[in-house]
């Protein structure tokens, strides 16, 4: 029974699927997909707008990037061209690769000085190295001295010491015959001869430490250690072990002195 309102299956403007093309010149009730504009929300809409900016983007970044890369291979072109030019004219690159586990200073024997004057770098080596050491153990010493209450003027002047004497020795003595002896340059020789009489000096005074700055007991001589053994024994042996050092650093830097102006003397 046909209800009120509905459709006739068997009109004949509904579209047949058995049809033959008749009727197509009459207008279909049903609209063509392709004519249907889908709007927002719609579940059918499948429709991506790819804007073309973003396309252009990409190749702006694409470009940008390729010339990125030609700049920085320009650059280590450039700088490989110098350093063979700097190769070239004999001109070594310092690189810092002592000691191992931090480097600060670059030092490489071996490779640098020539094989007969490598045995007397290596001797100004050790007594840059004693130097170094003498003024560690002097702040150790001195701040054993301060715990048992020598005062805190002692222990900034023996940090001063070290902090000053440590760099101070390498590039004012050790650095000049280290290029001197690569070289063979008699104006550097002259300057560490100069200068290295200092250190020999200052290694002499820190071995007596005479009671000029407060009280001596800013360096561990040999009078700061008869004066601080009388009161703390511990404090002495510390004072007396730094004497010793001392004394041992102005010994082998009075040999360094003597092998290197042999050895100046007969390459003039």
């Amino acid at each position: 029974m046909q209800r009120h309102g509905d459709p006739n299956p068997f009109d004949e403007d509904a579209v047949s699927p058995f049809s033959n093309g008749a009727g197509s010149d009459k207008k279909s009730k049903f609209p063509s997909l392709s004519s249907v504009t889908l709007g927002f929300g719609n579940k059918h809409d499948a429709v991506v707008d790819v804007p073309l900016e973003t396309t252009n983007d990409s190749r702006k970044k694409a470009q940008e990037l390729a010339a990125w890369e030609a700049e920085l291979k320009r650059r280590e072109t450039e700088i490989k061209r110098r350093e063979d030019a700097l190769s070239n004219a004999g001109v070594t690159t310092e690189d810092k690769n002592w000691p191992p586990v931090f480097p600060i200073i670059h030092h490489d024997i071996a490779k640098e000085i020539p094989i007969h004057a490598q045995r007397l770098q290596y001797l100004a080596f050790a007594s840059w190295l004693g130097i170094v050491l003498c003024l560690s153990w002097n702040i150790l010493a001195v701040t054993v001295c301060w715990i048992k209450g020598c005062g805190v003027k002692v222990f900034f002047l023996a940090i001063i010491y070290a902090f000053l004497g440590c760099p101070l020795s390498y590039l004012l003595w050790y650095r000049p015959l280290y290029r001197a002896m690569r070289t063979e340059s008699a104006v550097r020789f002259g300057w560490f001869f100069l200068l290295y009489l200092i250190h020999i000096g200052f290694c002499i005074i820190a071995a007596i430490a005479p009671p000029i700055v407060f009280d001596g007991k800013s360096l561990t001589g040999i009078l700061a250690a008869i004066d601080t053994f009388s009161d703390h024994m511990v404090v002495g042996i510390f004072y007396l072990i730094g004497f010793g050092l001392f004394c041992l650093e102005t010994l082998l830097s009075l040999w360094v002195l003597q092998k290197i102006y042999m050895y100046f003397r007969g390459h003039k």
